[in-house]
Order: C-alpha cells, then structure tokens, then sequence
C-alpha cells in the first residue's frame, strides 16, 4: 500500500544559499507539492514572507489555501491526498496551532493517510522557557505521527524535509511532523534537492511479498470450498493497478469480496461477487460469509474491532491469509494462518503469476454451493427500509443521490454517524478514491473540510459532503473557505435533529435513556448558507427530493441542503458490541427496534 510523490529535477537554486524558510519553499516544489493548506501565526511568518515572495517571482505555483481552523487544514489535507494518492501538507504556527491540528493528524495516523504537517516553534533558544504560544509539539505529536522532528539547525531543513515525504508516502502511509523553530527560519545554509540529500534512517519498506508464504496462500485458496476476500484501505493506498489486480484475482478463484469502510470502491459494487460492506454495520450477507468462510484472504486491513465483533467467534473456522505492508499488523490482532508482508498490489500480482503458474482452477462444484447459501442470505435484503409518501427516509435520501449523481464524476465525503453507515450501506462506488471518511478515529467534523482539499484536487468535479446536523457545525467555519476560494461544494445534510447513532445506541443498548443526544437550538441552514454566501436549499417532501438534488448538483456555487429526514430512523444492519457477525440486529418489516438474526434467518428477539 504504496503512495508515491511526483518529483521534479533539482532546481538550479540548488547550490544557492537560502533562508530556513526559503528552504522550506523550494523543498515544497521540488516534492511535486501543488497546495499548502494552513493558518498564519507569529511562528511560522517567515515561511509565510517566502511563500509570498515566491508567489511574487514565480505565479501560483504553490498555492496556499487559508483555512478557519488548523483542524480543517489537516483534513482537507487528507481529503486531497485521499482524492489523489499524493500527500497532503499543512503549515500552522506554534502553540494552539499545532495543538488544533492533533485531531487531523490522529485521523491521518490511523487511516493510513499521507501527510506533511509543518509548524512553527518559539525560536531555539526559548524551547523550555513556557515563551509566548510555545508547546512541546514534538511530545506532543510522537504517538500521532509516523515519525516528527525538531530542526535545530538550518543545514539540515533540506534532508528532513525530503526525508519526510520519503516516510509519509511509502510504506504504510501515514502524517509526519517538522517543528522548525523560528530562527531556523531565518537563518541561512546551502540548500540541496531530493537526489541530493542522505538520509538519516534505514527507513527502506518491504513491498515485495514472500514467494514461500505466496505459495502457501496460494495452496490454501486452491483448496478453498468457501472462500472470501476481506478488503481494506490498503489496497486503495497502493495505487488504482491493486484495485485492478484484486478484480482480477477475485473472478480467476470465483470468491466473492467484501471491504471495509475504508476499502469502499476498491471492488466495483455493480460486480455480483462483491457482498458489500462488512463489520458492524456491514451487510447480512458479507458477515455471515466472513463467518462461515473456510479461506479468508485479508488484503490492506487490519482486523480492527468494527470488522470483527467478538474476536472468540470472529470466523472460528476459517483459515486466514492476511497481505499487510505493516508487519506489525500481521498477528496484532487475529492469528492468521500465512502473513505476507508486502505491498497489496505487488503481492496480488504475485498471487496471481503463482495461481497461474500452478495451473490452478476454482473449485466450482463447490464454489456454487458456497453461492447458493450466499445468494440466500442477500435473499433476506437487508438494507431494504419502509418508504414514506410522507417523509424523507435517510436510506432513500442516499439511494436518490446516487442514482442522481452516479453517471458524473463525483467524489462523496462524510462526516461521521448514521449519516455515514447509510452513504457507506446506499451509495455504491465503482472505483477507488472517489470515498473519503474518517474510519478509525471516527472523527466529527471531517466531511467539509475534506471535500473542500478533494474539490480543489479535482476543480472540474462534483464532490458532496454527505453531512448529519450534528457532525457539521465540528467545522462549519469552513464553509468560509469554500466560498473565498469559489469552491463548489455540496453539503447534503441528513437532519434528524439528533445525535443519531448516539440515539440509536441508546435505544437499543441503553434502555431508551437519551442522554444529552438531542440536537436542540439547530440553526436555520438555509439562513446560515446565504449568510457565509452560499445557497441553501430545504427538503421536507419525498415528491419533491429529486428535483431539489438536481437543483444542487447544477449548481456553480457551494451548496448547504438541508435534507429533513425520519427523525427515529435507524442504521440497522448493526452487530450490538461483543457480539459475533452472525448475531445482527436487522430491519424487521420496517420497524425500528429490529431484530436479531441467526445465520439461518431465525429471529433470536
């Protein structure tokens, strides 16, 4: 799960002395970097005096994009890497702004998001003394990043900066900091481009598979009676050639696939073998698979909680291939039969050169077995929803926007609640990079921000914020950003005027006690749109929902909808927490409390 920078030849400034902060710019360039997203602060403004100096010299060549809110930086960072496989960068000043930008950079860590995170220090000679907006950010940040660094000395701003880049985008990507105090900035040294430099580390990923655990895997899913794939960011991460190579691979052994959240359209959606997402509100049919699987290939996932309930029952049966570029998530969190360390693409094409080579065939006697219990399960539809003539289901509101939006080029963000399970449930991707949420740090308040770096990334394109009403004031201010920049985004908002998976837990696991999860005192988002200079737009009424979608999608400028939605819905299929996948809560007729399914479709209570 490689990402990769476009690097251009060193400059002819390459041998020139320059300033700390000129240095900064010109390593920016000669890393491909197109955007900077940040926030000026005493810190950090001789790096903002050379950008405009250079902006000055040589046009928009790097273009900075003034946020609201440091958080908003670092996630429309990630919304702009994730859209486009090349590493974000932020720029905030010391104190506050590096400690506003944590929340991005954790969420980065924990999605495998690359990132170049850059802040500013009280200068050196003050680190210590608790000086005006001083923090200890490298303390700070050494748990949330892939690795961070105090430049104390101007003549290694060049190799650290390079080296940085190096770490973010290979391997398993990820956000690395570089807290350069603020007379490093003004001090001088000589400059040198990425071919230039020597790293400091041994820092070299292992992206080649073993040909020993390939061939092992391979022998197991050869004799698979019931296999399936288990998909992840990972395999998104290693370049659109692995999403290819896993479509390939899949159709050669006939398994079916299921993804994670963060693996969404890795797999197309419209291919009968894909059985939709997994995990705890996956579908009936990828869990129940999942669970009674007798080969489970895992490619660039890790076995987090949210994809396997219980872990005592988590696919008791099965034999477990698990493709990782992490070597310390093979084995972190489930025993896994055969572990290969690698990158998901490379180590699919090996797979596939191995199955070919071993003149392997899929087993189909059984493989058809295995389909018609599948096919059973998909039979108990368990996304289906009772529809209302009279009210906007959430379920419905996804399925209409995407059948309205499908044919474009269209790339959907979210925030985080039931807002998000439904986009991930209803809206069906078919290729990869076009979905980006915040999976395991589940944050609020990523949708917008992160729409607004996709947008900027893919000017030309329809990018959709799928918000709830809750999740989008985390970082409504940003809708400032969208407008000063005449971004065209689209936030499609879910409003049920609640918290609405904090509700549902409650309903369901809390005795009905609604603790602090209603959304009272909501703002009039109509209003609140024109009032930054947005459009708003309101929808209470099934019968008039399509025309409305329309109206915002042809829109030229950024869009608030306020989407009026049934207030007691529920995101259901759910696995309750500690509980198997065979164990689900499903939609029963329509009804919101539902009901739990075995396996065999017997209702349990």
């Amino acid at each position: 799960m490689t990402a990769s920078t476009t690097k251009t030849a060193p400059s002819q400034s390459a041998a020139r002395e320059m300033t700390g902060a000129e240095i900064v710019v010109q390593a920016l360039v000669d890393q491909g970097v197109d955007t900077i997203f940040g926030y000026p602060g005493g810190a950090v403004l001789p790096i903002y005096d050379a950008l405009f100096q250079d902006s000055e010299r040589n046009g928009d060549r790097l273009r900075h994009i003034l946020v609201r809110h440091e958080q908003g930086a670092t996630h429309a960072a990630e919304g702009y890497a994730r859209s486009t496989g090349k590493p974000g960068v932020v720029l905030v000043t010391s104190g506050p702004g590096a400690t506003n930008a944590i929340t991005g950079i954790v969420d980065a860590l924990m999605d495998s998001i690359p990132m170049v995170v850059f802040t500013g220090q009280v200068p050196t000679h003050l680190i210590g003394t608790d000086a005006f907006q001083e923090a200890d950010t490298v303390g700070i940040t050494r748990a949330c990043t892939k690795h961070n660094y105090l430049v104390k000395d101007a003549a290694d701003l060049p190799r650290v900066i390079h080296e940085a880049f190096h770490i973010a985008t290979s391997g398993r990507p990820g956000p690395v900091l570089i807290d350069i105090p603020k007379d490093i900035q003004f001090a001088r040294s000589v400059y040198q481009g990425p071919d230039e430099v020597t790293f400091s580390h041994g820092y070299a990923p292992k992206t080649k598979g073993n040909p020993d655990r390939i061939a092992e895997a391979v022998a197991l899913i050869a004799k698979a009676r019931k296999p399936v794939f288990y998909t992840g960011g990972g395999v998104i991460n290693a370049g659109p050639g692995a999403s290819e190579s896993l479509r390939a691979f899949a159709a050669m052994t006939g398994a079916p696939v299921t993804s994670t959240l963060m693996g969404l359209g890795a797999f197309p959606a419209a291919d009968p073998a894909w059985l939709g997402m997994l995990g705890m509100h996956g579908t009936f049919e990828a869990n129940n698979a999942m669970h009674d699987c007798d080969v489970m290939i895992c490619v660039g996932a890790r076995f987090d909680d949210r994809v396997t309930g219980r872990l005592d029952a988590f696919s008791p049966g099965s034999k477990k291939i698990h493709i990782d570029i992490d070597a310390s998530s093979i084995n972190k969190n489930v025993r896994v039969d055969v572990g290969i360390i690698g990158d998901a693409g490379s180590v699919l094409d090996d797979l596939i050169a191995a199955w070919k080579a071993g003149g392997h065939t899929a087993n189909r006697n059984a493989l058809d077995d295995w389909w018609r219990q599948i096919d059973a399960w998909r039979a108990r539809q368990c996304l289906s929803y009772r529809a209302s003539e009279t009210v906007i289901k959430p379920q419905q509101a996804i399925e209409r926007l995407y059948a309205l939006t499908k044919d474009r080029d269209t790339y959907i963000t979210t925030e985080v609640g039931q807002h998000q399970m439904w986009a991930a449930q209803h809206y069906r991707f078919q290729e990869p990079n076009r979905w980006m949420t915040s999976g395991g740090l589940g944050t609020m308040g990523y949708g917008m921000p992160a729409a607004i770096g996709a947008q900027l990334a893919h000017p030309g394109s329809l990018v959709i914020d799928i918000a709830g009403e809750a999740s989008i004031q985390m970082c409504i201010q940003e809708l400032s950003t969208a407008i000063q920049y005449e971004l065209p985004i689209k936030i499609f908002i879910l409003n049920n005027e609640w918290m609405g998976m904090v509700r549902q837990w409650q309903q369901l696991l809390h005795g009905e006690r609604y603790s602090h999860s209603y959304s009272e005192s909501l703002p009039d988002f109509v209003k609140l749109a024109e009032a930054y200079g947005a459009v708003g737009i309101r929808c209470s009424d099934p019968a008039e929902l399509d025309a409305k979608i329309l109206e915002m999608i042809d829109s030229p400028r950024p869009v608030v909808f306020d989407c009026r939605v049934e207030k007691n819905e529920n995101c259901l299929p759910m696995i309750p927490s500690g509980k198997a996948h065979n164990e689900m809560i499903l939609p029963d007729g329509g009804e919101d409390m539902g009901s739990v399914i075995d396996d065999a479709g017997r209702r349990l209570v």
